[in-house]
């Protein structure tokens, strides 16, 4: 049976794209440079350029005029690739500085390439060590800070725990230590943004900085994260007055399938022309530091005071349902982190409700339990020691691998400041007020080290 589209919902849409922030947040195509690998770098870079200019021109060129032709924003062209640490491997196996040197110079010429044929982000300098580490993994985890400070597009992700695994404590203070390098190399500790640890990293994540090309992958697929917390949070003020929890959330549902569907039938025109995979849908409300975009502002206007207060996760968790619900009855192919996303300095609403005092460290953790992202663009004190920076991380990954669920840490320790600080890192990065880290540490626990199994029924 044909889909009967109403013109009021055509007339919708166009509201949605031109007053309500509604947008394509990103397009990411991801690709297996599996096939490029060789023990002779000059040889295996010679392969990855002549790939990456057989396909990233038609890519930008096609997403931009698909944009054009109707009429919807899509913020960024993104690329995802294999983990460098699997890159690099035949050079880590010969010596660990034999493999820093071959990563940053790939590192380096990763960057390049994406610069020159206008891709916003790269994802890829990732290493999965949730139950040890390759020589490989151990290049990526001892040069993160070395190699995000030396380039402006490339991302990093690290996934250090598994559901059914465990967490691997060693990996995550290695990172932690490599986040207080980074933020001690870049401005503002902003170079910390590019860097993410996770719990149950999907492999079809278009977002940064979890994007890279997992082991099922075809050699080449798209992935299309959309967003429309600024559509959401109209409906809730405008057709939600009066309406009992149970109705808000059949609002909300129908809204998303809406956006899912422009989402997706957007994803599906780029993929038949460059003639590749539509492979992710990614449901994750977004929200951008401008008014009208923040997820903080919808959870306000279904009633809660300020974003924090008691009854926030009840509404957060409302929310989540909605989307999934409208997002998976919209999309064929839902995948990614799909969640409601709470960066803290991204999200102009949640910096709001920092600075008045209603949301706390400990606040932000407690929706990990429901959110996506996990504790996420979160500023703290430069001087927070290594040990406590491993503490959070480790609390926020626990929570994904006892719950089964994708979550990450993305935080930025910002050097010279204390508690209550405000920083503004600009653009679409935001700004945020210094959260309040207890004083007492974890440095005895996180240093004994090793990893904490976790055990699942396999059967």
């Amino acid at each position: 049976m044909p889909i009967v589209i109403h013109p009021t919902e055509i007339l919708e849409t166009i509201e949605m794209i031109k007053y309500l922030k509604f947008d394509i947040r990103a397009v990411t195509l991801s690709i297996s440079l599996m096939d490029c690998i060789d023990g002779n770098l000059e040889s295996m870079m010679r392969k990855i350029e002549r790939k990456l200019n057989d396909v990233l021109p038609n890519f930008v060129s096609v997403t931009s005029d698909v944009a054009d032709r109707y009429q919807v924003p899509i913020v960024n062209k993104r690329v995802s690739v294999t983990p460098l640490s699997m890159l690099v491997e035949p050079y880590a196996s010969t010596s660990l500085s034999e493999g820093r040197r071959a990563l940053l110079e790939l590192a380096k010429f990763m960057d390049s390439l994406m610069k020159i044929h206008g891709i916003d982000y790269v994802g890829g300098l990732s290493a999965h060590v949730a139950r040890g580490s390759t020589p490989g993994d151990k290049v990526v985890l001892t040069s993160i800070a070395e190699a995000l400070s030396q380039t402006e597009k490339l991302f990093s992700s690290i996934n250090a725990a598994q559901t059914g695994i465990g967490i691997n404590i060693d990996a995550i203070l290695e990172v932690s230590k490599q986040i207080k390098e980074l933020s001690e190399r870049t401005p503002k500790g902003v170079g910390c943004a590019k860097l993410g640890v996770f719990a149950n990293l999907p492999e079809d994540v278009p977002f940064m900085p979890g994007a890279h090309h997992g082991h099922n992958m075809p050699e080449l697929a798209l992935h299309v994260a959309i967003s429309g917390p600024g559509v959401v949070e109209h409906a809730v003020k405008s057709r939600c007055q009066g309406m009992s929890l149970t109705e808000m959330l059949e609002e909300i549902k129908r809204v998303i399938f809406k956006i899912t569907r422009v989402g997706e039938l957007i994803g599906w025109e780029i993929a038949n022309r460059i003639k590749v995979r539509l492979c992710t849908v990614d449901l994750s409300l977004a929200p951008t530091p401008t008014v009208g975009d923040s997820v903080a502002d919808v959870i306000e206007a279904m009633g809660i005071e300020s974003f924090g207060a008691p009854g926030t996760l009840t509404a957060l968790m409302l929310l989540s349902e909605a989307l999934r619900r409208g997002g998976s009855m919209a999309a064929t192919n839902v995948g990614g982190l799909s969640g409601v996303m709470l960066p803290g300095s991204e999200d102009l609403g949640l910096s709001e409700a920092i600075k008045r005092g209603s949301v706390s460290l400990w606040a932000l953790i407690a929706s990990c339990a429901i959110c996506s992202t996990g504790l996420d663009m979160v500023c703290i004190p430069g001087d927070t020691p290594a040990e406590v920076v491993a503490g959070l991380i480790s609390d926020v990954l626990s929570i994904g691998v006892i719950n089964g669920k994708s979550l990450g840490v993305r935080i930025i320790p910002v050097p010279g400041s204390k508690p209550g600080d405000e920083v503004d890192f600009g653009g679409l990065l935001g700004k945020s007020v210094i959260l309040d880290v207890t004083s007492y540490s974890p440095k005895i626990f996180v240093a004994r080290g090793g990893e904490i199994p976790h055990y699942k029924h396999r059967w």
